[in-house]
């Protein structure tokens, strides 16, 4: 990978500025595109827009800023687009600065403003390494979302349709799951959900491989599948339904025959024991029968303590003496057969005990 650091004068940044909706946002003789699909929209309140043309009036240094080389010899803004708009659409009279435009000042002052001069890095390389610093950059302040860090990385058109199914809160992807994921739609984390569980979290895999795709029409026929699955297997939505990883059930269970009748029975009843304590986790383990999807809820020390001193400090089936803290506490009737957590239910057990039981 190469990274320069250049010294850009804001003449040059600025020459053949163009924001419009259709063209993007473009400056630098048309060679720099200063807001790439995975950036975000302006931000910057007044304050820290005139924050930025003082900084230029004053000659004081601004903060290094980052640009990617992109196949074509252009350029893209990696790291302070908020800083490069604010100076353009200064220099373009979209704003005054203590009560005066840009095409107010003397000449002498504009031509102060158009030499000062701007520090860049420019990075060039394969997209692994690209990605590598821009993850760096993100941890120094830039604060983007990972997938739109490899949106940055593997942009193209396969990105920017994948982004008008998946992007934004109004977009086809919220309407259809809005129920059943916990994701910031304009952040990506939508996007990123699809693609992680249509490839078993080989995000970067199955991006670089359908890079120079057309469309995303695969993932998002996909996603459609694993939301009408999950609203035909489970047919009342509930809040806890967001913190499911549901494509992960899916691609293992989506041929499984299911009674939904007897599903919502026995969620039903597990969302009234409270024993427990994770109810989102009620969801996989109707498919899984794993039950540490439910976290069951623990006995407390109280408790244990209680039944140690019942036990005269002997493990319930060797009958040999241990301190409390060697022992493990046990259900002597198993959750699973309606067995609670209380003290009556729980019995202590050696380590060596507890772990032959527990693989029985």
């Amino acid at each position: 990978m190469k990274i320069e650091l250049k010294e850009i004068t804001v003449k040059e940044l600025v020459k053949d500025y163009v924001d419009n909706v259709d063209e993007g946002v473009f400056g630098y003789g048309g060679k720099l595109d200063i807001r790439p699909p995975y950036q975000r929209e302006f931000i910057y309140n007044d304050k820290q827009r005139d924050a930025v043309i003082d900084t230029l009036m004053q000659n004081f240094p601004l903060n290094v800023m980052y640009w990617a080389k992109r196949e074509n010899e252009n350029f893209e803004v990696i790291d302070g687009q908020q800083r490069t708009i604010s100076i353009c659409q200064y220099i373009t009279s979209k704003f005054s600065y203590n009560d005066k435009y840009f095409h107010n000042l003397e000449d002498d002052v504009q031509n102060k403003i158009y030499g000062y001069k701007l520090m860049i890095y420019q990075c060039s390389g394969n997209n692994s390494e690209k990605l590598k610093w821009f993850e760096t950059i993100n941890i120094a302040g830039l604060k983007l979302k990972p997938q739109e860090l490899r949106n940055a990385i593997y942009h193209g058109s396969w990105v920017s349709d994948a982004k008008r199914h998946f992007s934004k809160r109004n977009c086809p992807a919220y309407e259809i799951s809005k129920d059943f994921v916990n994701v910031e739609f304009n952040r990506q984390e939508c996007f990123e959900k699809a693609i992680k569980w249509i490839s078993n979290d080989k995000i970067n895999d199955y991006m670089a491989k359908n890079q120079k795709e057309q469309n995303a029409s695969i993932l998002w026929q996909y996603f459609k599948a694993v939301i009408t699955w999950v609203e035909t297997t489970f047919t009342v939505k509930r809040k806890e339904m967001k913190n499911v990883e549901w494509g992960y059930l899916y691609n293992t269970y989506k041929d499984k025959q299911s009674n939904t009748d007897e599903i919502e029975e026995e969620t039903k009843e597990l969302f009234k024991d409270d024993d427990v304590t994770k109810r989102s986790g009620i969801y996989p383990y109707i498919l899984t029968r794993d039950k540490r999807y439910l976290s069951i809820r623990a006995f407390t020390d109280n408790m244990k303590s209680w039944v140690y001193e019942l036990q005269d400090h002997k493990c319930k089936i060797c009958k040999k003496q241990f301190k409390l803290s060697e022992m493990e506490a046990d259900h002597i009737k198993p959750w699973s057969e309606g067995g609670h957590t209380v003290k009556e239910n729980c019995q202590l057990l050696c380590k060596d005990d507890h772990y032959k039981k527990s693989n029985i």
